[in-house]
């Protein structure tokens, strides 16, 4: 951790939804006059898309499986020298992951490719991660030992894989068979390396529907913020003062069901994300002097 160059991870696994999140702590820094170095999670992924194929098939006539959330997947040492190195000297590298068309034209690249690696902007105030593996700890890895602050995104578990199976559906084309043995082939590593960052993270949002999810895989919509709630675990106390009986008036709908747990309408997450975490970015740049 680092007073003059802080980090903020925000952390979820693939279809849980960090993309939006990010998109909320944009806000934040435009309204703070922030400068925020971003890097995603995914430019971390040791292979290109054509590349990690090749691996998994070869890995499988080994009797081996390798995914994108374990370490055989990932660069987990060169994003912890990432995070060491900026809360050291505020630089380093990164690079990005093209998923799809739009980032192709954006980055000059084409889809699943990774572009060469790059210097960060200079002068900026914080670094915000946001990807798979932002608190993970391995025998050979403590990324989360740099990290001012964790977020932890992540819906229930059928949730989670309706989104993702919805995703893969409509942005990469994959046949919701193809999506479903995607998730299963990864339930090692999901258990193993992204499930245990959420008894790391500072705070939890975690999507809760109340319509009926029992089949996941045989479910064509995926829950809307209507019928939904979220669930805010601030599991960091001493790090993170939070007035309870002040966002039981600014978020309408919303109650406690813990000392330190409150549930907001889903609608309301982005706006309840920026109620709590605006004060402690705020700590953090006066933290810098």
């Amino acid at each position: 951790m680092s007073k003059q160059h802080p980090i903020i991870a925000v952390t979820g696994s693939s279809g849980s939804g960090t993309s939006s999140v990010k998109h909320a702590f944009e806000i934040i820094f435009r309204h703070e006059g922030i400068t925020p170095a971003f890097v995603e999670g995914d430019s971390y992924h040791r292979y290109n898309r054509q590349e990690m194929d090749d691996v998994v098939k070869a890995a499988e006539l080994e009797g081996k499986n390798i995914t994108h959330f374990g370490p055989e997947g990932n660069l987990f040492e060169e994003l912890e020298a990432l995070f060491d190195g900026y809360s050291k000297t505020g630089t380093g590298k990164r690079r990005y992951y093209i998923h799809d068309d739009a980032e192709a034209v954006l980055r000059g690249s084409s889809p699943g490719m990774l572009t060469d690696w790059e210097d960060l902007p200079g002068n900026t105030d914080l670094l915000f991660y946001e990807g798979l593996h932002g608190a993970v700890i391995t025998d050979n890895v403590n990324v989360h030992q740099y990290v001012d602050l964790i977020i932890g995104v992540t819906p229930i578990i059928n949730l989670e894989w309706m989104q993702k199976i919805q995703r893969d559906r409509e942005y990469r084309g994959y046949s919701p068979e193809d999506a479903t043995e995607l998730i299963l082939s990864r339930m090692h590593d999901y258990t193993h390396y992204i499930t245990p960052q959420f008894s790391r993270t500072d705070i939890n949002f975690q999507r809760v529907p109340t319509v009926d999810t029992s089949n996941p895989f045989g479910a064509f919509e995926v829950p809307t913020s209507d019928e939904s709630f979220v669930v805010i675990h601030i599991k960091n106390q001493e790090k993170i003062k939070v007035d309870f009986p002040e966002l039981l008036k600014m978020l309408d709908g919303s109650f406690m069901t813990k000392p330190n747990t409150i549930v907001v309408p889903a609608g309301k997450m982005i706006f309840a994300m920026q109620l709590i975490t605006n004060p402690l970015i705020q700590d953090l740049m006066k933290n810098k002097g």
